[in-house]
């Protein structure tokens, strides 16, 4: 493995390193985003980002004060993204799928002067313009209402010359709110130096990314997997992102492989399932094979799933895993280094350690809490003084992840530190009865949580959301128990089952289980 990491200097801005790094290697005319059926060159982003950022100091924005972006993916985001943070103001994107009273959360926490958003997406902040005390200017892309600022104007009447603010490296770049997996969101930041610290060595040591790769991610901007994915490795290594807008469905997942030939995918589990279901219906409508490497993240990648892509493509699944916290992805699988069901080997560049209730290490093939030390975490929650805390101890990050590491350096994931639950007296991980259930064929998705027997003890539950042709019965939930008994040991099989329709998901596609808990409860 390789360790490629950029030297920092005090005076450092991501914006320029990202972008205008690229025009001054002689760059500007390569495509940068490709956009219904649009190619917008590096020159093209460069001038529309000193647009964007000219607008916002016009519009009085200084350093530092928050910029919030609830778009989909499209250019403008990135326009707005690297615009504020070229006049050092810190961009916060926003899920595009959270309700007004998210929305007015998100704006009052952060203080954020200016809102940029979309024509569709404005009404759900419209609804909550009344509490908010900070916000200053909305913009919106497309027709405006009354009150309302209109993007494209903004930019038109702004210059395309545009002078980088000389930030420090330890000022504030950006800031992610956490997905929310367990309560109500976290402000996560990060500063203008955490990239270069966390994110070149999955680059290099993962996706062997050159300036010729073309990336898509089915996992969206606003979060950060896709944040990682659509503008980090992209514009680290000077490649090509397929931004789309739409939500992924398989159909659109496999229309836009067809069309724009990306060579990299990043997806999740739960999204590789369907585009294969897809191709099992539609076989010879879609053409794959512009790609040479996938990525998946965000919840542990079941075999069935891995065995049924390599199976198709010939391609391996490349498993990891990684926090907004941290930033990136600091444990992975590589090309050619799989072992099946893992997260793979911690990367270079991030060191690691797998602790007991006590704070102590374990031994290899122990289960334990991951902590993770690298230059890029974040240094503090904001506003969560308490929680920040908690979780940063001098230079290590508590990921609140259950693994053990095997003796080949394998990291293998058994939950969320909540997650585990107790069967029998026994430490059980629901992430393994889950990938069991997954080889069922009527199981499409599947979560397990603890749940109180009438003796006070607690045993696995099993939610399952079944495949079409599929109904729920009394015998079909012995069938699912009685498989699961057939592969495991019997204490861990799920007691219960429960049939729904769906799973609670945050936007980034990993389970809610504080919601199904909470279920049980109602």
């Amino acid at each position: 493995m390789t360790e490629i990491m950029p030297v920092v200097e005090e005076n450092f801005n991501l914006g320029d390193f990202l972008l205008d790094r690229h025009i001054r290697e002689g760059k500007g005319d390569k495509a940068a985003i490709y956009y219904q059926d649009k190619v917008i060159t590096y020159q093209d982003l460069l001038e529309a980002s000193n647009r964007a950022g000219n607008a916002l100091r016009k519009l009085g924005v200084e350093q530092e004060n928050r910029v919030m972006i609830c778009l989909p993916d499209c250019p403008e985001f990135l326009f707005s993204y690297f615009g504020a943070m070229r006049i050092g103001a810190v961009p916060v994107p926003i899920s595009t799928m959270a309700l007004p009273q998210d929305y007015k959360y998100f704006l009052e926490d952060s203080l954020a002067k200016v809102l940029i958003t979309d024509e569709n997406l404005a009404p759900g902040f419209t609804e909550v313009l009344h509490e908010l005390n900070h916000l200053k200017h909305f913009i919106v892309k497309g027709l405006p209402e009354s009150g309302q600022l209109n993007f494209d104007r903004l930019l038109e009447e702004a210059s395309p010359s545009l002078k980088v603010v000389q930030t420090h490296k330890d000022d504030m770049a950006f800031w992610l709110y956490s997905s929310g997996t367990t309560g109500s969101p976290k402000g996560v930041v990060h500063l203008h130096h955490d990239v270069p610290a966390f994110m070149p060595s999955y680059c290099d040591n993962v996706l062997h990314m050159t300036e010729n790769d073309i990336v898509y991610s089915a996992s969206k901007m606003y979060f950060s997997y896709g944040r990682n994915v659509s503008i980090e490795t992209t514009f680290l290594r000077g490649a090509s992102v397929v931004l789309v807008p739409e939500l992924p469905k398989p159909e659109t997942v496999a229309d836009v492989i067809t069309h724009y030939k990306p060579t990299i995918y990043f997806s999740i589990p739960t999204s590789y399932m369907g585009v294969l279901e897809l191709l099992e219906k539609d076989e010879g409508k879609y053409d794959f094979s512009s790609l040479r490497t996938c990525i998946s993240a965000g919840e542990a990648m079941p075999k069935v799933i891995f065995q049924r892509w390599k199976e198709k493509f010939g391609l391996e699944i490349l498993d990891g895993i990684g926090s907004t916290d941290v930033g990136g992805i600091y444990i992975s699988n590589m090309p050619g280094v799989v072992k099946v069901g893992s997260c793979g080997m911690l990367l270079p560049g991030f060191e690691a350690m797998l602790t007991d209730e006590g704070g102590n290490e374990v031994a290899d093939g122990e289960t334990g809490v991951l902590w993770i030390s690298n230059d890029g975490t974040t240094p503090f929650y904001w506003r969560k003084h308490e929680k920040s805390k908690e979780v940063i101890v001098g230079k290590w990050f508590n990921t609140s992840d259950q693994f053990y590491k095997d003796s080949d350096g394998f990291y293998w994931y058994s939950g969320r530190a909540d997650d585990m639950l107790k069967a029998g007296g026994i430490w059980v991980s629901p992430v393994e009865i889950e990938g069991i259930l997954l080889e069922h064929p009527a199981v499409q998705e599947c979560a397990v949580v603890g749940k109180v027997d009438k003796s006070n003890l607690e045993k696995p539950l099993a939610f399952v959301v079944l495949k079409h042709g599929y109904e729920a019965s009394s015998a079909l939930e012995k069938e699912l128990q009685d498989f699961v008994r057939s592969k495991t040991a019997r204490y861990k099989y799920p007691r219960w089952v429960e049939f729904v329709d769906e799973l609670p998901r945050t936007a980034s596609g990993k389970v809610q289980r504080f919601k199904l808990r909470a279920m049980l409860q109602e």
